[in-house]
């Protein structure tokens, strides 16, 4: 577009200067060659910064592409990690109700056990009462028969009928108390020597009885132990 509009300057400067020593041809060629001379140079300049841009572009659309890829890694990695995730928070909501489920079964058991060993506990404690409120008893019985005279009153026996209360001794020897209860001698009145002789025949018998009994009771208590 310059050189365009520099030629009807160079056409007049031509027929202004025919007479000088510088055809005006020569002077045309001279102007032409600094105005190619510069086109050149622009030409040059605008290819440098052209390609200094194209490279920028090319290594920016690299360096984009390369962040591109490395982020739809990262997306494919973190949706892996993320169902990952969602599948074990399944299976460890699936284990909580599980665990929830046992802990509740246990618990039941465990209040349930405890009733039992607490009922166990009462059996026992009054099964080991028995025993002892039955050794203690036959314990003092058997010491007021082996002291007991023909001629003490009946109400001396009173530890010895004190037995047919008790729940731990058996009918068969409640009956034999009752019995030998029944044949004591009344007091205040005179006993035959046969009588007498006879009821305390009979009174050991008893007293041998209840220390089998008492024998009994303490083997039972200490296993019971």
């Amino acid at each position: 577009m310059q050189l365009r509009a520099a030629i009807p300057a160079l056409l007049a400067l031509f027929g202004c200067t025919q007479a000088s020593e510088v055809t005006p041809v020569q002077k045309v060629i001279q102007l032409m060659e600094g105005m190619l001379a510069k086109g050149k140079e622009e030409k040059h300049s605008e290819q440098v910064q052209f390609a200094a841009f194209k490279q920028f572009c090319d290594d920016t659309t690299v360096e984009k592409q390369r962040a591109i890829l490395d982020a739809d890694e990262k997306i494919d990695v973190l949706k892996a990690d993320i169902e990952k995730y969602i599948a074990t928070a399944a299976k460890l909501t699936k284990e909580i109700a599980e665990h929830d489920e046992d802990i509740s079964v246990w618990t039941g058991d465990q209040k349930a056990a405890t009733t039992v060993r607490e009922i166990e506990k009462a059996d026992y404690d009054a099964l080991h009462q028995d025993y002892s409120e039955s050794v203690d008893a036959l314990q003092r019985a058997i010491a007021v028969l082996k002291k007991q005279a023909h001629d003490r009153p009946q109400a001396s026996l009173v530890q010895v009928s004190a037995l047919n209360k008790l729940s731990l001794i058996p009918d068969s020897a409640k009956k034999a108390i009752e019995i030998f209860l029944q044949q004591s001698p009344d007091e205040g009145l005179e006993v035959s020597a046969p009588e007498a002789a006879g009821y305390e025949f009979q009174s050991h018998g008893v007293i041998e009885m209840l220390e089998k009994l008492l024998d009994k009771f303490i083997e039972e208590r200490t296993a019971l132990e």
